[in-house]
């Protein structure tokens, strides 16, 4: 038979499950059947504001539960609380907010449990702790995963352009030649890898500006990350714009997912905008907004993302013209050629050729398991007096053919026009020689914005004393112009 308590055994009882309820760290509160509050503890009262004064015998909700964290009205009978007391279901919810009797809100996790005595529902209780922290690092964590994920998206883009670029075949691992035409190159290239400054370089197809703009970032301080290349006479005019700053998933058709352009995988590198010159004109807009303010937006998107990136330009196309026919952009010209550097052709610097064919065929004896050991002198001697229409590309291409066909340990060539020389008939006649080195000292003079003297001075490119070189500006009638 079970023991019968007496009325101070009751109370003695509740006030010990009372002293219990204060002394937990969540809020608890105490409800009837009617909702109406019976119970408030100290943990409930620190976190809301709301004394038990304030709340015993009134229904809580209006108090601390009335409106959604997005500000909309909260009906009591919605709540779960008020639920659990209708059917004797518990319920977990971490989703909502309470809110504090100085009016501001906090994130809530709540049980909901009926108090059934004899198969009745006589009231519910409801434990509630304040999980700001929790959400705090919830989003923290968020945050953190999309940065991953970014990272992630960034790294695969990458590595598939690594890998792109490691099928590419590039001609040479380093700048061949002791022409004085390539020194002044390779001073140029001193000078200019260290800054962040743009660079226009400018030269006939297959001289090599592709290699230029390699050893540029090669001796800059953006080495550790990559040079991005894109050839933007390769690309259709209507695909430009998602190649350089990428594209979000669905922004047209055919963008089945997102796509990180060139511009982002450069970040903290450097662009290489091989033929900049067939760039389209709506396109030239974009590109001077992003080497002006640091900044672009992917197809398809309103989030600005800022970037850090150097930009080295090639053509082999007269740009100055094109801007006198506004077929390009005189202020992107103007922030592009802030260093412009001319590339020599082959015939320029005909020195160069026979170390430049002799390193082609050792890399040609690689990549063709030949085994040659020279040129003859008599194909060298023909390669030398050709004009070299295609410049180095074209030697290159000769020289492989040539070794295809042949039999080691001598290369022969053999399929040379017929005729070495230019038909001078269509060219223009020659300068003199104080007409040329006139012309040499105005555009080195021109390329550091006729600095004269100083590590980065045209004296220094020109390998000359400024005094001596002030002396020819003088005998040559050079002047800056005004």
């Amino acid at each position: 038979m079970p023991e019968i308590l007496s009325n101070q055994d009751v109370i003695t009882l509740q006030q010990r499950y009372e002293l219990i309820l204060q002394s937990i760290g969540e809020g608890v509160y105490g409800l009837d059947s009617e909702g109406n509050t019976t119970f408030v503890n100290t943990a409930a009262e620190v976190m809301t504001g709301w004394l038990s004064n304030d709340l015993i015998g009134k229904v809580v909700h209006d108090f601390h539960h009335h409106t959604k964290s997005d500000g909309s009205h909260y009906p009591s009978c919605d709540c779960p609380v008020y639920k659990t007391i209708q059917d004797g279901i518990g319920r977990h919810v971490d989703d909502e907010v309470f809110w504090r009797k100085d009016g501001s809100s906090f994130p809530v996790e709540y049980v909901s449990t009926a108090i059934v005595r004899e198969n009745t529902i006589i009231g519910a209780v409801v434990v509630f702790k304040d999980i700001s922290e929790r959400k705090q690092a919830d989003e923290r964590l968020k945050v953190a995963l999309a940065q991953v994920e970014k990272l992630k998206e960034k790294l695969q883009a990458e590595n598939h352009y690594l890998m792109e670029e490691i099928k590419e075949e590039h001609n040479f691992s380093k700048i061949i030649g002791n022409s004085p035409a390539l020194h002044q190159i390779l001073t140029q290239i001193e000078h200019v890898a260290p800054t962040d400054a743009s660079v226009l370089i400018q030269g006939d197809s297959g001289t090599g500006k592709e290699l230029i703009a390699r050893a540029i970032h090669n001796a800059s301080q953006r080495k550790g990350r990559p040079l991005v290349k894109i050839n933007c006479g390769a690309i259709t005019p209507s695909l430009v714009e998602s190649e350089l700053f990428g594209h979000e998933k669905g922004a047209f058709t055919g963008a089945f997912q997102q796509r990180i352009g060139r511009f982002e995988l450069a970040h903290g590198g450097t662009l290489f905008l091989d033929e900049v010159g067939e760039l389209p004109l709506d396109i030239q807009v974009k590109l001077l907004r992003v080497l002006q303010e640091g900044e672009f937006e992917r197809v398809g998107s309103s989030e600005t993302q800022k970037i850090d990136v150097r930009i080295i330009a090639a053509t082999n196309r007269n740009i100055l013209e094109m801007v006198e026919k506004t077929a390009f952009r005189s202020d992107l010209y103007y922030r592009l050629s802030v260093f412009p550097i001319q590339v020599p052709s082959l015939q320029q610097r005909i020195g160069d050729l026979p170390i430049l064919a002799d390193h082609i065929l050792r890399r040609l004896n690689q990549t063709l398991s030949k085994k040659y050991e020279a040129i003859s002198n008599s194909s060298l001697n023909q390669l030398c007096q050709y004009h070299w229409p295609g410049n180095i590309r074209e030697l290159q291409n000769t020289l492989e053919r040539a070794a295809i066909v042949g039999h080691p340990p001598v290369l022969e060539v053999n399929n040379l026009p017929s005729s070495p020389q230019r038909d001078h008939s269509t060219t223009a006649p020659l300068a003199t020689l104080a007409e040329a080195e006139r012309q040499h000292i105005v555009n080195t003079l021109s390329s550091v914005n006729w600095v004269i003297a100083g590590k980065r001075g045209a004296a220094a490119i020109l390998d000359l004393p400024p005094s001596t070189l002030r002396s020819k500006m003088n005998k040559l009638s050079i002047a800056r112009p005004t």
